[in-house]
């Protein structure tokens, strides 16, 4: 069970110290893509994404970028974002907070970004306050929910389309679980809001950190 647009109020409650949306840049969608790199999806991601000249930011787990270089290059090289999103993809809600940020602080080694978003969107508000001096952390507004199985393709393009609009940080997952729904959604996702006269691009990374979280 998933909410594919983030409630207003939790926006509104938490904006101080997490980023939903942005609202200063009319006529701009902010796609995301979480858990690559992986070789078998996100190279196929990036030809579908130059396709249309947009740019995005990939929420990468350090893992996969160190089993898979060659494939975070690529997401560098066609010019898009990247953010840390663990080095093992771990639970803000389970994980004790000097693991969590040790885990932060690994993935940073690989991942050179001030953005930061929780596997899950899952995060204690304690935990915040120990990454927010380091990293911008991401929330979204639109939930896709590509990497939920009971749903169909049909369904994942429709959350996008419905919720989406200007400002809109969009989740995607260039992951082998949400491939089938994401790469059916996606391209036409695109085609619509770029007939609108939509860009894409990725979210602003304003520093250029070294990851050391004060643990």
């Amino acid at each position: 069970m998933f909410i594919s647009k983030s409630p207003g109020i939790l926006r509104s409650l938490t904006r101080k110290n997490l980023t939903w949306e942005i609202h200063d840049r009319p006529g701009e969608i902010f796609l995301t893509f979480d858990d690559g790199p992986i070789p078998e999806i996100t190279p196929l991601v990036l030809q579908i994404l130059e396709k249309y000249q947009a740019r995005a930011t990939f929420f990468c787990v350090g893992d996969n970028v160190q089993k898979y270089p060659e494939v975070y290059q690529q997401v560098l090289d066609g010019g898009h974002a990247t953010g840390n999103h663990t080095f093992h993809h771990l639970s803000g809600w389970k994980t004790p907070l000097p693991e969590y940020l040790e885990n932060i602080e690994k993935c940073s080694q690989l991942v050179n970004s001030s953005l930061f978003r929780p596997p899950y969107g899952r995060i204690r508000p304690s935990y915040i306050q120990s990454i927010r001096p380091t990293y911008r952390i991401i929330m979204w507004s639109v939930l896709t929910g590509d990497f939920d199985q009971e749903s169909t393709p049909e369904k994942v393009l429709e959350n996008a389309l419905q919720h989406t609009t200007d400002g809109s940080i969009v989740v995607f997952h260039d992951s082998i679980k949400a491939a089938d729904r994401m790469f059916y959604a996606l391209p036409r996702f695109l085609e619509h809001f770029s007939e609108k006269g939509y860009r894409f691009s990725p979210l602003p990374d304003d520093t250029n950190v070294t990851g050391n979280i004060r643990l």
